[in-house]
């Protein structure tokens, strides 16, 4: 009897260990250590560290105040956008990350009323 809930203990355990498997960041690195950011899926964000996906966006951040030129960072709306963009890369695993947090970028500037110049 011991042994039978030894046994379905460890099955258990390696159930749940399985299920939160994640997948650290490099692992989408080619052989020279680069991760192509326009191809990575919402599926891998959600699926990595809370490091490295920190590490992620916060660099997605920055290519897009690059493209507009600002040069300067929020780490308020930083941090939301972040959490925003995980929730929805967390509902649409197939999405890339990319397309991702360009709609939660767009929500937050329309929620606030905010307008890019052209």
């Amino acid at each position: 009897m011991r042994r039978r809930l030894f046994a379905i203990a460890a099955i258990t355990a390696c159930l749940v260990t399985g299920a939160n498997a994640q997948t650290p960041l490099k692992d989408y690195a080619d052989k020279e250590g680069y991760i192509d950011v326009q191809a990575l899926t919402c599926a891998q964000l959600a699926g990595t560290y809370q490091e490295d996906a920190d590490l992620l966006t916060t660099w997605y951040s920055g290519w897009y105040n690059g493209l507009a030129k600002k040069h300067y960072i929020n780490v308020t709306r930083s941090k939301e956008a972040e959490h925003e963009t995980i929730v929805y890369c967390k509902a649409h695993p197939d999405k890339r990350v990319i397309e991702a947090i360009g709609l939660v970028i767009d929500e937050m500037r329309a929620k606030r009323g905010i307008e890019l110049s052209k």
